[in-house]
């Protein structure tokens, strides 16, 4: 067992910079519930989600497609966002946040980041 958790270790990916805390107290993440997810029609990769926050929703486009044989998988399943990014068109829609998601940046099909039992939505992390 002691083997295979160091060749684990040694595939991790380096740890980036040191960042100050309040680094981090700005970046509002909150769990979300993905009520629609439709298709983005000038895009190869991108997706448009419907999140529900509680007190608000988001458009938040993503690079799903590709990722998952039916990105409307995710309907209905909560995940967890930065709400607070400055919006930012993509093939002509606006997304107004972003989704984390886990394994895209170490080539592993990628999967949503969600609270471990269901939470109101809107609950903010920290």
């Amino acid at each position: 067992m002691m083997k295979h958790n160091m060749e684990m270790i040694k595939m991790t990916a380096p740890v980036k910079a040191n960042v100050g805390i309040d680094i981090v107290d700005q970046i509002d993440i909150r769990v979300g519930t993905i009520r629609i997810v439709e298709d983005v029609a000038n895009s190869k990769k991108l997706v448009k989600l419907d999140v529900d926050f509680g007190g608000f929703t988001r458009t938040i486009l993503v690079g799903m497609k590709g990722e998952r044989e039916d990105p409307k998988e995710v309907e209905g399943k909560q995940a967890l966002f930065i709400v607070n990014l400055e919006p930012r068109k993509m093939a002509g829609e606006l997304s107004e946040g972003m989704l984390f998601d886990i394994g895209y940046a170490d080539k592993i099909t990628p999967m949503l980041a969600q609270p471990e039992k269901p939470v109101p939505d809107g609950t903010r992390t920290g």
